[in-house]
């Protein structure tokens, strides 16, 4: 892959690649329905395929948050077709990487050194490169180190980035105006903290240490003395990436041992920690032949309040869909039903919602799960699909929902994907409130 001499930085630039994406993706509309007036039966799937590539390429290029946000819908399958998070799914792993002179310019700007004078051995060529940052091998008194490397001018861009991103959101998503603009808002508060590097070493260090007891999970050590704003680095790990794990055909024990480590990761970070690593797309784990999960990119952490933790899992417990006056006590609470509703629409969402958290609760509804159960994740992706296409959502001028949904749901939806492609059965632990009664009665 080609490496980058240099990212446009300045409002004006940045504005004009936005701009050429949105005409890019006006012009291959008026392709597609010029084609369709000849060939009605036409889908739109090369429109997708078409829209996708333009709209990555010009987003791979200006890195950071635009780069970002495609990552987040590449995981978000509920929000694009399939054609965008195939394409954008590659900004986990591929971005093109910065060329050697701006990485050794950054490392003078925070270190007054270049990389030569601080390590025994650095290498110029990124071994990765992503959204805001790219990863370097690295030795230093003889262990090997990964150094991320974030991306000139990316901090600093964000905010601009996001605006201006707004319209090219519009013309993709199936998202009215008040939930875009909520979803933006929510995006921008962790963007801004995953630029700032200082603050993942703190929270890297303090959820490793928290997470060290349980089985089967191991995280790189992280060195202070070799970090800044906009420069970290921890211990090189080694493991394998999903798709290349799984290339290997692994028994299902040990998709079963690396599946019950992650869930319980996320159990005990959900429910003991309060705050978790809210970025769970598969670039961010690595698996070894012997069972055991590595986490890496502790950049992206989501801490939840109290009280939406207390309200949203109590709807994940189904007893409480045995509560209607609960039900809907806790949808107000959640703005999953707003003032401005109908007495019709209330009955509707409040149908909705609840179809929507059998759905997602439903490995909360039993001590065991197979995640590689057949339509499981896909009756998830159908139920989504359908949901975006609900004229009663598009024509609401309301957000619906908590914005701290966002991530903690991105957070489940990535996590069950993993599982699912692990094809992994696991016991889901989770605290005893959260445990049916029925749960509670077979145990007894």
């Amino acid at each position: 892959m080609n490496s980058q001499e240099s990212i446009p930085t300045s409002k004006v630039a940045r504005a004009t690649q936005f701009a050429k994406a949105g005409v890019k993706v006006g012009g291959n509309y008026i392709k597609h329905y010029s084609k369709k007036i000849f060939d009605p039966s036409l889908t739109k799937e090369q429109l997708h395929q078409d829209n996708a590539a333009d709209v990555y390429d010009t987003l791979s290029n200006l890195k950071g948050s635009a780069l970002k946000v495609a990552q987040m819908m590449s995981m978000d399958k509920n929000l694009l077709p399939r054609a965008y998070t195939d394409k954008f799914a590659m900004s986990q792993y591929s971005a093109p990487p910065l060329s050697a002179p701006l990485v050794i310019k950054t490392f003078k700007k925070y270190f007054d050194k270049s990389p030569s004078e601080i390590f025994d051995k650095f290498d110029l060529k990124a071994e990765n490169a992503a959204s805001i940052g790219q990863v370097h091998k690295a030795e230093k008194n003889g262990r090997k180190l990964a150094v991320k490397i974030q991306y000139p001018g990316i901090a600093d861009s964000i905010s601009s980035d996001l605006k201006m991103a707004r319209p090219l959101a519009v013309q993709l998503l199936n998202l009215n105006d008040a939930e875009i603009d909520r979803y933006f808002k929510e995006v921008e508060e962790k963007l801004l903290e995953e630029s700032n590097y200082e603050l993942e070493l703190q929270r890297s260090v303090e959820i490793t240490n928290a997470c060290s007891h349980i089985p089967d999970l191991f995280f790189p050590k992280y060195y202070s003395e070799y970090s800044s704003k906009r420069i970290l680095t921890m211990d090189w790990i080694e493991g394998m990436h999903l798709k290349e794990f799984l290339d290997t055909n692994p028994s299902q024990e040990v998709r079963n041992r690396i599946g019950q480590a992650l869930w319980d990761f996320y159990d005990y970070q959900m429910h003991t920690l309060r705050q978790v690593h809210a970025d769970p797309h598969p670039g961010n784990f690595l698996m070894t032949p012997d069972g055991r999960l590595g986490v890496i990119d502790f950049g992206c952490v989501k801490v939840i309040p109290d009280d939406y933790y207390d309200n949203y899992f109590a709807l994940i417990n189904p007893d409480t869909l045995e509560d209607e006056a609960e039900i809907q006590r806790i949808f107000w609470t959640l703005e999953f039903i707003v003032e401005e509703d109908s007495p019709q629409k209330r009955v509707f969402f409040s149908d909705l919602f609840k179809q929507m958290i059998e759905l997602l609760g439903r490995p909360f509804n039993a001590n065991t799960f197979d995640f590689g159960q057949a339509g499981y994740v896909d009756e998830i992706y159908a139920f989504f699909d359908y949901v975006a296409k609900l004229p009663e959502l598009k024509d609401s001028k309301a957000a619906r929902g908590s914005q701290h949904g966002l991530y903690v749901n991105r957070t489940y939806f990535g996590l069950y994907t993993i599982l699912n492609d692990l094809k992994a059965e696991i016991k889901t632990t989770k605290p005893d409130w959260l445990t049916p009664k029925h749960l509670k009665r077979e145990l007894v």
